[in-house]
């Protein structure tokens, strides 16, 4: 039997520009965000890059980098 695959919640060009503010503020002040991730692990860590080309955001913690795409980012909490 085929495994159907879940598709990823849609959101309105509201939420997704509020997720880009969020994150374009956390990035200039330097302060520490948790992301909640899609069918993923929540990340937490600093904003270090957010790649327009890619629409990866670049979060690092403890010298670990871990690449998030913007469009899987369900939720940013500023610490």
């Amino acid at each position: 039997m085929a495994k159907t695959k879940k598709k990823r919640p849609t959101r309105d060009e509201f939420e997704l520009e509020e997720t880009g503010n969020k994150l374009v503020e956390a990035h200039n002040e330097k302060t520490e965000v948790v992301l909640d991730i899609w069918e993923k692990e929540a990340v937490q860590g600093n904003i270090i890059k957010m790649d327009s080309r890619t629409k990866l955001i670049h979060i690092e913690k403890d010298s670990k980098v871990t690449k998030v795409p913007f469009m899987d980012i369900m939720k940013v909490s500023v610490l």
